[in-house]
């Protein structure tokens, strides 16, 4: 194989994994960072656990600190995937999959 066709695959692959960490495609609908909890579960329905793992300090533009409540659902296993997302306050903040 080709050096440049080996690394435009590669390159390829390393984009299209960043791109799957900021969306998921739940049922017919997709569910992107900064959706509401509400979307999510409009979208993706009930997940199969939620974990509180507490909560965190943020900061807003005037500088008030005020504390959000950080959770972790759980989907899947989807194709061997788990999907976990965390929401801090009412909004999702990170997607991430795992093969079981």
């Amino acid at each position: 194989m080709h050096p440049r066709l080996l690394l435009s695959l590669s390159l390829l692959l390393v984009l299209s994994n960043t791109e799957a960490s900021s969306t998921l495609r739940c049922n017919s609908g997709l569910i992107s960072v900064d959706d509401t909890v509400g979307e999510v579960l409009e979208k993706c329905g009930e997940p199969a656990s939620r974990s509180d793992l507490g909560y965190k300090e943020v900061v807003d533009e005037y500088r008030q600190r005020s504390e959000v409540r950080v959770e972790e659902w759980v989907y899947g296993p989807r194709n061997g995937m788990y999907q976990f997302l965390r929401f801090e306050g009412n909004r999702l903040r990170n997607i991430d999959s795992k093969r079981n």
